[in-house]
């Protein structure tokens, strides 16, 4: 390898030196070279308020760009706005300008911001006040949470002009106590829903259901708000928000702010094993080059997808420079941190200061660091739309900027490292959510009730209600009089709900590290025997933490801290049968068909896996009853003459690797966890004696990825016969169908050639 000697005059020059590095080259599969772009601006409104106008003109805002005009005028024309930008094209004045233009001009006037974190909070109330400090008017902005004393409260809520919270203080701190609110409610006139692209899946199908409490609160106050939301670029931006809050939205979407050139590079570590198609560690080969460029001078952000990597990452970073910068110019970032911490670490980010930050998600909202001139992806961040966010996060908006993404074994990052024409030809993923999934729905229901009784002709969303309030007269959660439906039970129902989960029967997770046994978080029913049975790896924040005990009929997981170079995964026996098809058509051979189903599932045994390498080190039994889902499906049937070709044992070893394969490109359209959605191949399915392989929904009633899955069949199938063919592998590996114990020596063979056979994907 080349050695670069001397400090890099640019970020340009050491990409020049980069280029000649041959043995760094050959791990190089694409280098995309995007070019910068001038800014579009245009002057400052002039109806907006001589005070409003000074302020900007005292924090530098002469000129504003396309976008933030375009939103402006649409908010003061009375629409409902939705504002779809890229990481640090200045979204926040698209609804700072209407809502401070309306409060300078009626002193009563209030607004409320939903923020998915607090840090996002914290940043935005920062700001505003700073904003109004220089104005010098008296417009009082506070963060309305859990970490908000009992003293405050009271003030906020009867002098706040603007309200700064999050989706779950709304749910159960607010809205059941909207008579303390009065104030709020009466005048509020704007509701402003930042990064609206988080609130999907059921914490959005959640967070549906409480702005349609929200908004029958405001009517009963006499209030119609408008609704301003921004969103990093998602495929159906429109259709999201429209459903996300039940009102027609504008679509603000012609990004005025500059970009400088940007870089992007797709690594992949090099193969050190190919007949079982092991490469070199991705988190060493991103040490490797955040190295580079650290040692260059060249700010660097590294995003890892968990805790241990940040750390990990971290420490080699710190350990590889402190002799060149210090070893305070290399911070770690995660959401495990205090938040006094993180202040310091985001001043120190936009000063300068701090020359490298490793970070877990937490830092791709957009909480401000400044711009920063390379960023390094250990991993595919696992949607489209996460990585420009977090590309984004690197490019000062003049100068030029460079992104790595450093590939793992992991199929869904060999599929995008080696297509890289479907990563910048393809818009981001659909935001999915179902506000009307039953279960969620009936929940937010009792909330609403609770808050104010419901009259009959009363609609929830859409939904006529009548069945919903005889089901829970007969339940003895409401009572019927004059035409209403009344609360009767002693406490209120938003205290047991969490916006995180479909199903309320959670198992509540216990830290027995430390003497005072704190609660780490919850699971949902459905999760834990995969997730939190005895002897499991539960990973929260990032930090790893070992389940100790499992007390099943109390739902409570007792769990200690622990640091070990493994992860566990655990096999679930399912049973799948059908329960009606609501859709089917047929591709090639294949039978594809939509439905609701049930799903019994048992945990059998799990696994230790080592991290990085994927390795199968251990096994054990899971001791566990069986648990039952009814949830919505798709799946595909091949023919009975591929059956009859092949022994029961190679339909299943095909069946399986093709299975591996989709369940891990199935997130490419689909805005969600890989978790989320579960697959299950049936050598001889139940409902029709064919060879069948199962999605399904990991959620009560689902949550429509199984639907959306079935409308983009084709391309999928397509994509996985294309991984399988291009993987370098001899007979299957992590990266494509599987590892060979999982799949046989004729897994790769057997499954690619059953897609062939089927003209699946051809």
């Amino acid at each position: 390898m080349n050695t670069w000697t001397g400090r890099a005059a640019s970020l340009e020059d050491w990409l020049g030196y980069i280029k000649t590095d041959e043995e760094l080259m050959a791990n190089v599969t694409h280098w995309r070279t995007i070019p910068s772009r001038p800014a579009v601006s245009v002057p400052l409104p002039e109806d907006l308020h001589p005070i409003w106008k000074e302020g900007l003109r005292l924090r530098g805002v002469t000129e504003l760009y396309a976008h933030q005009a375009d939103a402006f005028r649409a908010a003061r024309r009375g629409d409902h706005v939705v504002a779809v930008t890229p990481t640090a094209s200045g979204k926040t004045l698209c609804y700072n300008l209407p809502v401070m233009q309306s409060l300078l001009e009626n002193d009563e006037g209030r607004a409320l911001y939903l923020f998915p974190t607090k840090a996002l909070a914290q940043d935005q109330v920062a700001e505003l006040q700073a904003v109004a400090d220089l104005m010098g008017v008296d417009i009082k902005t506070h963060t309305y949470d859990g970490d908000t004393p009992p003293t405050v409260r009271t003030a906020i809520r009867n002098a706040g002009h603007i309200v700064v919270t999050n989706p779950d203080m709304l749910h159960s701190a607010i809205l059941p106590h909207h008579t303390k609110w009065v104030k709020l409610f009466e005048n509020i006139k704007y509701i402003v829903i930042d990064e609206v692209h988080a609130y999907r899946g059921v914490f959005g199908s959640h967070v549906a259901n409480v702005i349609r409490r929200l908004k029958r609160i405001c009517r009963f106050y006499g209030s119609e708000p408008q609704f301003i939301c921004a969103s990093a670029t998602i495929d159906n931006p429109r259709e999201h928000a429209e459903r996300l809050i039940g009102e027609r939205v504008t679509l603000i979407d012609n990004n005025g702010a500059p970009m400088g050139e940007k870089h992007i590079i797709f690594y992949n570590p090099p193969v050190v094993n190919r007949q079982l198609g092991i490469r070199r560690s991705s988190v060493l080969e991103t040490r490797r080059l955040a190295a580079l460029l650290l040692k260059q001078g060249v700010q660097t952000i590294v995003f890892a997808r968990s805790r241990v990597r940040v750390e990990l990452l971290l420490t080699y970073l710190q350990e590889l420079v402190k002799d060149k910068l210090g070893d305070k110019s290399i911070r770690g970032y995660r959401g495990g941190y205090l938040p006094k911490l993180r202040r310091e670490i985001e001043r120190g980010l936009r000063s300068g200061e701090i020359r490298g930050v490793v970070s877990t998600n937490a830092l791709e909202l957009g909480i401000d660091i400044g711009q920063l001139q390379a960023c390094v992806l250990n991993g595919y961040p696992g949607t489209i739309a996460s990585t420009w966010q977090q590309s984004g996060r690197a490019g000062r908006r003049q100068e030029s900027s460079v992104t790595f993404m450093v590939a793992s074994s992991n199929p869904l990052d060999q599929y995008m490292i080696q297509n890289p024409d479907f990563f910048f030809n393809r818009p981001p993923e659909r935001a999915l959510i179902h506000p009307d999934n039953l279960l969620i729905l009936i929940d937010h229901v009792k909330c609403a009730a609770y808050e104010l009784p419901f009259k009959r002709g009363d609609t929830f969303g859409g939904e006529k209600l009548e069945d919903m309030m005889e089901f829970l007269v007969e339940e003895r959660v409401l009572h019927y009089a004059n035409d209403r439906w009344f609360w009767m039970e002693q406490s209120f129902p938003a205290h047991n709900i969490s916006l995180r989960s479909a199903a309320q029967e959670n198992f509540v997770i216990i830290d027995m590290t430390t003497s005072d046994h704190r609660v780490l978080g919850e699971v949902d029913r459905f999760s834990a025997p995969t997730l939190i049975h005895e002897e499991a790896i539960y990973i929260h924040e990032g930090v790893q933490f070992q389940v100790e005990k499992l007390d099943y009929p109390e739902k409570k997981a007792y769990v200690r801290e622990i640091d070990v170079e493994y992860y566990t995964d655990a096999n679930l026996a399912v049973e799948l049968k059908v329960l009606h098809v609501d859709k089917e058509t047929t591709s090639g051979e294949l039978l594809r068909q939509y439905g609701e189903v049930t799903v019994n599932a048992k945990a059998t045994i799990f696994k230790k896996i080592r991290l990085g390498t994927h390795e199968n080190i251990g096994s054990g039994p899971i001791h566990l009853p069986e648990e039952e889902l009814h949830t919505s499906s798709y799946w595909f049937s091949f023919s009975d003459e591929a059956a009859a070709t092949r022994s029961k044992n190679e339909m299943q070893f095909a069946l399986l690797g093709i299975a591996n394969v989709l369940v891990h490109i199935a997130p490419l359209y689909l805005m969600c966890d890989p978790f989320d959605i579960r697959v299950v191949p049936q050598v001889k399915a139940i409902h029709s004696q064919k060879p069948t392989i199962y999605f399904y929904d990991r959620y009560p009633g689902g949550i429509g990825l199984s639907e959306r899955l079935y409308d983009v069949h084709d391309e999928l199938i397509k994509r996985a016969r294309t991984l399988i063919t291009s993987c370098s592998c001899m007979s299957g590996c992590p990266a494509c169908v599987g590892p060979i114990e999982e799949v046989g020596l004729l897994g790769k063979e057997q499954a690619l050639a059953l897609l062939k056979e089927a003209g699946a994907g051809a």
